[in-house]
């Protein structure tokens, strides 16, 4: 591929952007997709008003200046740590590749380019394959200048990775000093509960807790089967019981002659109660319509008098035998996944076996369409499969748009069937909260990218040089070496067409723009055609992210002509989910920053791959002495990554006692104690368990009034000073970044 043929990609790829972000301008400004482009104010405010002008019809960017305006505060108060910590992502992504990109261009760009000598073309008309490090001649003295960009890199995000990881450390205790009292703090989630044919689970718990944590041991309540299959069941066997007994009543001779004298008839059906206190009172009941014997689930949320005393219980083994009654910390009531808890407890590893192999054997049926985009990066090859096309590749413009434009774009949508896959087999695999399922899918997702963008596409120029590539698996680290420069070209134009172009469609909702479309004029529904409910595709975009990254890393000093346009990227990323998050998606839980530790291993591990990449190069160019330099950098880069894991991915793993017990303190010291108490018992709702009634109204209790504020594009831009300081999500988070206030509950040296 020449300089052209990437010209012409990143051409098509910026008049996309260009055109998708003009009609998003415009969009977001009709009062028929305040629905779509401000679902998260929505979802609080539903009044709508229209105004009907000519701004509303002419692009204009004011949508990026509000995102450029908008404090971190503000993030927090609006998507919660999980959104500060996706937008520091992104802070360090442009600090470390900026560092990188100036490097690599003043020092690294000019000795690839001079580095066989002698007399040179038009730079429009080089081949890029210039521009990285295989135009080095062997044993040059100019490799000294690589290993010192790479040395100025490494030490440059190794101290951004330091410093992001300690802010985030202290946000996150912040964030669990700061919140409201918290449900999930005081409870459990025991599973495994052990059968007992002479009394029911519930209990089976009761008595256990009470005995063997008597002084903390609070209160229970059952989980109970609440599937759609059980839900038929139950409705099944309820209009069953109603009709046997109104036949018993009908059949019923005495009770019959006896009402007929005062002529009254029983023919009447009798009416079950369906109340469901045992699903958020303080002890169980069985006053569900059902016998709730039957539908007990083994498992259980036990609640405690403190903090510390759940801490406690979730860590410890309760008995010798590991596999019954098994604890761990609660999630959120608003994260919970109510459809696996009720998995037992002895399938969850056949489960996660399961999904492993599911997952590795679609990564080797994904090989085919990967294989086949890398054959349209070589026309030669390409020519000799289908030699009816030689005519048609001759042409120039054609041969520029099939060899730089054509194979990421097919790559790419492609890879869009990979995120409901992982969020499936995620589902599948057990995973008890919301936010540890889209976690999970977040390291399946990025496994996979990495693995079928990257290693997959070096190794594959066609289905022959795979196996080639296969044969010689001892000759790893040289064929990487060999291959990774060659392949940079490929990996630009995917950062222009996944990367560029996936922001505009990001930005533009272009699904749920065509649903409410539909709706609005097809079906002619006047209310709103979405609900406002779309949450953060973090299981997609922080992959997204890492990949680039990774690429960036590990080819930096290889093929620097690179850095540029992913420094666009990611400066681009920043202003539009800055935008998302303000405007479009809703928070209802957070997981508070448990995504920052996958970034940090990440980022390592790009780093570590980049040295050993460099590392293969120098000893291909036999240059000795850089290659000797690199070994301390590998070294002391697997030190400084085993000094964080120590400092501070503890804290992310468990909570704190000594943070935990102030707390306690404190709750009593000011007399929420009894309060606290009152909201665990209804703090977790199997919603789909209690009547319309009641769940409706607690539905309507979670959220605020819906008929007293604007909700036009317009005012929605007026009013949102006023509204980030209110109360949107059901569950507050910390408002402020200070870390002035509980310096001593904190710990933190400053």
């Amino acid at each position: 591929m020449d300089i052209a043929a990437l010209l012409t990609s990143a051409g098509i790829n910026i008049a996309v952007c260009v055109v998708l972000f003009s009609f998003y301008s415009v969009l977001r400004k009709q009062p028929s997709n305040v629905n779509v482009y401000f679902g998260r104010r929505l979802a609080s405010q539903h009044s709508r008003r229209i105004d009907l002008c000519l701004e509303r019809f002419v692009p204009s960017p004011s949508w990026i200046l509000k995102a450029w305006e908008t404090s971190e505060d503000e993030i927090l108060a609006i998507g919660g740590l999980d959104a500060v910590v996706f937008v520091r992502i992104l802070v360090f992504s442009i600090q470390v590749f900026s560092i990188a990109a100036a490097i690599c261009t003043v020092m690294v760009l000019p000795v690839n380019y001079n580095g066989m000598g002698g007399m040179r073309k038009n730079i429009p008309f080089e081949s890029l394959e210039v521009f990285t490090i295989e135009n080095v001649k062997e044993g040059s003295k100019w490799l000294w200048v690589h290993c010192l960009a790479l040395y100025i890199i490494t030490l440059s995000a190794c101290a951004l990775l330091y410093f992001e990881y300690k802010s985030i450390t202290n946000l996150r205790l912040l964030h669990i000093i700061g919140s409201p009292p918290n449900p999930s703090h005081f409870t459990i989630l025991v599973r495994s509960i052990p059968w007992s044919s002479e009394e029911s689970y519930c209990e089976t718990v009761k008595k256990f807790f009470s005995y063997y944590h008597a002084s903390t041991y609070l209160s229970h309540q059952m989980i109970y089967k609440s599937g759609k299959v059980q839900k038929l069941k139950d409705d099944a066997e309820h209009i069953c019981k109603v009709i046997r007994d109104a036949s018993l009543e009908k059949t019923c001779k005495p009770s019959f002659t006896k009402c007929c004298c005062y002529g009254a008839p029983t023919f009447s059906f009798k009416k079950i109660s369906t109340e469901t206190g045992s699903t958020h009172g303080r002890t169980c009941n069985n006053d569900l319509h059902l016998d709730t014997g039957k539908k007990e689930c083994p498992a259980a949320f036990v609640f405690f008098k403190s903090r510390y005393a759940a801490l406690t219980a979730a860590q410890v083994l309760q008995t010798s035998n590991p596999m019954l009654w098994v604890t761990d910390v609660a999630p959120e009531p608003h994260d919970v996944y109510w459809s696996n808890i009720c998995i037992p407890y002895r399938q969850l590893w056949i489960r996660k076996i399961a999904t492993l192999v599911a997952s590795v054997a679609f990564m080797l049926v994904f090989l085919i369409p990967v294989t086949f985009v890398q054959g349209l990066t070589q026309l030669d090859k390409l020519q000799k499969m289908f030699p009816f096309l030689t005519g048609i590749l001759k042409e120039k413009f054609v041969n520029q748009v099939v060899t730089g434009y054509l194979p990421s774009v097919i790559l790419v949508l492609f890879l869009c069937a990979v995120p409901p896959v992982m969020i499936l087999l995620s589902s599948v695999e057990g995973s008890i909260s919301r936010s540890e399922r889209k976690k999970s899918a977040c390291f399946k997702v990025l496994y996979f990218t990495i693995w079928n963008v990257f290693f997959v596409n070096v190794f594959t120029g066609s289905v022959i040089s795979q196996l080639l590539v296969f044969s010689s698996v001892t000759d790893l680290p040289a064929q990487l070496a060999k291959a990774v420069p060659l392949q940079a070209t490929f990996f630009t134009t995917y950062i222009l067409s996944s990367g560029w172009a996936s922001l505009a469609v990001e930005v533009m909702q272009i699904f749920p723009l065509l649903c409410n479309l539909f709706q609005r004029f097809i079906l002619r529904l006047k209310e709103d055609a979405l609900d406002g409910s779309l949450s953060f595709p973090y299981h997609t975009e922080v992959p997204r992210i890492l990949l680039f990254g990774f690429l960036g890393f590990t080819c930096a000093i290889l093929a620097p002509l690179m850095l540029p346009f992913l420094l666009i990227y990611f400066f681009i990323a920043y202003l539009v989910y800055r935008n998302q998050i303000i405007n479009v998606y809703i928070t209802k839980y957070d997981s508070g920053g448990q995504y920052w530790p996958i970034v940090h291993n990440t980022t390592v591990f790009s780093l570590l791959f980049s040295q050993l990449i460099a590392l293969g190069v120098f000893g291909l160019k036999r240059s000795s002495v850089t290659s000797g330099f690199t070994i301390p950098l590998l070294i002391g880069t697997l030190l400084f990554h085993q000094y964080c894991r120590q400092r501070f991915l503890p804290v992310f793993r468990n909570n704190s006692a000594q943070i935990l017990i102030d707390l306690d303190r404190r709750d009593e010291h000011c007399g929420r104690v009894e309060e606290i108490y009152e909201h665990l018992c209804s703090a977790y709702n199997q919603s789909s368990l209690m009547p319309h009634s009641t769940s409706q109204a607690k539905c309507v209790s979670l959220h605020e009034d819906k008929d007293s504020s604007p909700s036009s594009s317009e005012d929605m831009e007026k009013g949102n000073e006023k509204e980030i300081n209110q109360k949107d999500r059901p569950r507050p988070v910390q408002r402020s970044l200070s870390l002035s206030s509980d310096k001593s509950v904190l710990g933190v040296k400053q």
